[in-house]
């Protein structure tokens, strides 16, 4: 081994090392000299401002149910929304987050488990017609009110882009045309007006998604 060959990252390393010593150095001594003297007659300093916002998450979608009716945003007007984007050629994430939202509408009284509208937005529109997502959504352990929506690709896009949800094709070689879709896994709480509550990560305990939506209900009173 040649041991005068310095490797390329050795003189970045040193720029940086130094470059940190000569920054503690500086407040080493600014901490020694103290506070900056104050000049009596400058304008006094603005408070510190702190800001607060709703999340930009949700908002107007034209959609088809898997009735084969166009659906908008104001037909589910009145009732929370449980909303998971996802599609039925999906081999495990969807399976296994509608069934999480199922066994947490499952643990709630049956007055309360009616109040909300369970809701499988495809992002996989080519394959998922409305005659497929009405067989799909009647799996035994999903919710049993659940509606699945599907639509054009345009239409698809436009409510992911308002849910913030990714999705992407996904070719599984370069010969067939099978493929999968890459896509965000989170469960959306919205209220009664449509508005953004909470999201639920993959892999939420259902004992955890049904104590949050019991409390949505006793702050939100229908």
């Amino acid at each position: 081994m040649n041991f005068k060959t310095r490797p390329v990252w050795f003189i970045p390393v040193v720029a940086i090392s130094l470059a940190l010593l000569a920054a503690a150095v500086m407040v080493g001594a600014a901490l020694l000299r103290g506070p900056a003297p104050v000049d009596p007659d400058a304008p006094p300093r603005p408070a510190p401002v702190r800001s607060s916002g709703e999340a930009q998450i949700g908002g107007p979608f034209t959609l088809i149910n898997h009735h084969g009716e166009t659906v908008t945003e104001a037909d589910f007007a009145g009732r929370p929304m449980l909303i998971y984007f996802g599609f039925t050629y999906c081999p495990d994430v969807c399976p296994a987050s509608l069934q999480v939202m199922g066994a947490a509408l499952d643990q709630l009284p049956p007055e309360q488990r009616a109040e909300f509208q369970p809701i499988l937005i495809s992002v996989d529109p080519e394959r998922d017609t409305p005659e497929l997502l009405a067989q799909y959504i009647t799996a035994p352990a999903f919710p049993e009110n659940l509606t699945g929506l599907t639509g054009t690709l345009d239409q698809v896009r436009n409510a992911a882009r308002a849910y913030r949800v990714f999705f992407s094709r996904v070719e599984d070689d370069g010969v067939s045309s099978d493929y999968t879709v890459d896509h965000s896994s989170i469960i959306y709480l919205m209220d009664r007006e449509g508005r953004f509550v909470e999201i639920f990560p993959h892999g939420s305990a259902p004992s955890v998604v049904a104590a949050r939506l019991q409390a949505f209900l006793e702050a939100s009173p229908a």
